[in-house]
């Protein structure tokens, strides 16, 4: 996935700071604009999986990169 609005830098975080951050950007974004999440956190990938559906923002994508996980979030 290659389209996304804004992009959170997370990388060397641990949980659950790139929640928080993402929490924050995505208040600021608006409704169906999309986040790229870049975590370092492999605790991060059930983190972000729980966070969207207690939030309802949907997880759209979540990879692996060469020991970077990234995240794609929809706002809801």
């Amino acid at each position: 996935m290659a389209n996304f609005d804004q992009e959170l830098d997370a990388s060397g975080l641990n949980c659950p700071l790139p929640i928080l951050r993402a929490k924050k950007m995505l208040k600021e974004m608006d409704s169906e604009q999309i986040l790229r999440v870049i975590a370092t956190d492999p605790g991060s990938v059930k983190d972000f999986d729980a966070f969207a559906k207690q939030t309802g923002n949907e997880l759209l994508e979540s990879s692996e990169e060469g020991g970077k996980y990234v995240f794609f979030i929809k706002k809801k």
